[in-house]
């Protein structure tokens, strides 16, 4: 049994615990409060990649997507890009879009990438605090892939640490979530999506969670009430979820990536669609 958090986290995988399934839906608002993004997905005209229709293929596709860009190889990345590629490539504003987007426009997604770079260190710093210097240093440049497996480029990603820190509030400056997408995406954050009595028996728990994993600007864009109370019993759910991380084998987490690597990679040889 460990007794703590990884000694010495080096790899973003290093930082994959319990809240990594309490916490998407907060990075999921994150990454669609930047309007073009959230337009984005709200009027997609792809529609296997919408969650309110195949709440279960769009999970598979995001977590293969994770799978390949942080614990694949540099073949998963260019197999998953190819095809990620291949999507976005439909999903452009037309004339009667709020904003203009192309989910190909590598700025948004660097947005995108950077949202799941805070995904994997939210993950450990609610549950054990920031991390040494020189660990933080280390999963930042091993998170670099979480966008070059887009067509973020190399040169794109933040430099360092403070470079990212400085683009991060930059662009809070940018954010707005509209009626319309602020309704898609409470859906998301309650399960909506899911079929009773999956939604009824895990909504409420997802919903708070999620409240609670957000940043403040994040909760005010939302509407999300948060009080003293909530916080309180927010924290009692962290300290349950360092227990349980103390109970689950690492391996655990990295056996589940290593599925979807599997399962993407057979996809691939049988010809089926991987996203």
């Amino acid at each position: 049994m460990r007794l703590g958090p990884p000694r010495s986290p080096r790899r973003v995988v290093d930082l994959i615990n319990p809240a990594a399934a309490l916490a998407p839906a907060a990075n999921v608002i994150m990454q669609l409060a930047l309007p073009p993004v959230g337009y984005g997905v709200l009027q997609s005209p792809v529609d296997s990649g919408n969650v309110y229709k195949h709440p279960f293929k769009r999970a598979r596709t995001t977590g293969t997507y994770l799978a390949a860009a942080v614990y694949g190889t540099d073949a998963d990345r260019a197999l998953i890009r190819r095809e990620v590629d291949r999507v976005h490539k439909l999903v452009r504003s037309g004339a009667s879009s709020p904003v203009s987007y192309h989910a190909m426009n590598p700025q948004l997604q660097l947005w995108v990438a950077a949202c799941l770079y805070r995904y994997y260190i939210d993950q450990h710093e609610f549950l054990y605090g920031p991390m040494e210097p020189a660990a933080a240093d280390a999963i930042y440049a091993d998170a670099r892939t979480l966008g070059t497996t887009l067509q973020v480029r190399d040169d794109m990603w933040p430099a360092d640490r403070v470079a990212f820190d400085e683009y991060w509030k930059r662009t809070l400056d940018e954010l707005r979530i509209d009626e319309p997408v602020r309704e898609h995406l409470h859906g998301v954050a309650a399960l909506a999506f899911l079929p009773t009595p999956l939604r009824q028996l895990a909504g409420p728990l997802n919903l708070f969670a999620t409240t609670g994993f957000l940043p403040p600007e994040f909760r005010t864009l939302m509407q999300l009430p948060w009080t003293r109370a909530h916080q309180r019993w927010f924290d009692r759910l962290m300290t349950a979820l360092r227990l349980a991380d103390q109970v689950i084998p690492r391996d655990v987490w990295l056996f589940g990536y290593q599925l979807y690597l599997w399962d993407m990679r057979l996809r691939e040889r049988r010809g089926k669609p991987v996203v």
